[in-house]
């Protein structure tokens, strides 16, 4: 399941969320920290290891 990353519009705070791929197009998700429902999806940094070519 990939992690979506959100910031809140009232508090200002980052937070992450495990969700499924289906549930991606839902929209936001309420902020941990105030509640509020006025979030926006944000985008993440991605960090992938790969194998080195001999």
């Amino acid at each position: 399941m990939p992690v979506y990353e959100f910031i809140c519009k009232d508090c200002q705070k980052t937070f992450e969320i495990l969700r499924p791929i289906s549930e991606a197009p839902h929209g936001a998700a309420p902020c941990p920290s105030c509640g509020s429902q006025k979030t926006e999806r944000i985008w993440s940094s991605v960090f992938a290891i790969t194998a080195k070519k001999s």
